[in-house]
């Protein structure tokens, strides 16, 4: 199995919980995260590794050349914000309804995401995230738009 990132290069994001910001970014990496079946901490801690080198933000030519560790070299910044999102690890392939069969039990996500959050607050002081099993709003400019859709290896 994997864990699911979907990652969006933003100008600015925010995550609201009952009317109150739980979490908010200026510019950089809103990510919304799926967590399967078989999924573990290797899978999570793979995904972080390529959220934090992912080249996605432009270079001096505009091309998207630099991540979010080459920005910081750079003295540029830039936020990362994890959100919670098990629809992500639906099964679409059949019929008009998803399955949720592959996704993750709720106890197992959530402490594969919350290892995640954990080890990413470490590696990137300033991470903000959402809450799991919150019913949340996320508010984002997308910048570009700029999206991909990240997986891990088994």
């Amino acid at each position: 199995m994997r864990v699911i990132g979907l990652l969006q290069r933003v100008r600015r994001a925010a995550v609201e919980v009952a009317g109150e910001t739980v979490g908010a970014i200026g510019p950089g990496l809103l990510v919304l995260v799926g967590v399967q079946r078989g999924d573990g901490e290797a899978q999570g801690q793979r995904l972080l590794e390529r959220l934090l080198g992912y080249r996605v933000f432009p270079d001096a030519e505009g091309r998207m050349n630099l991540s979010l560790r080459d920005r910081a070299q750079l003295g540029q910044g830039a936020g990362l914000l994890l959100v919670p999102q098990f629809t992500l690890a639906a099964d679409t392939a059949k019929g008009t309804r998803a399955s949720f069969t592959t996704a993750a039990e709720p106890a197992q996500a959530r402490t594969l995401f919350e290892a995640l959050l954990a080890q990413a607050r470490r590696e990137w002081p300033g991470t903000g995230s959402g809450v799991f099993g919150a019913d949340m709003q996320v508010s984002l400019v997308n910048d570009g738009p700029v999206t991909f859709w990240l997986e891990t290896g088994p």
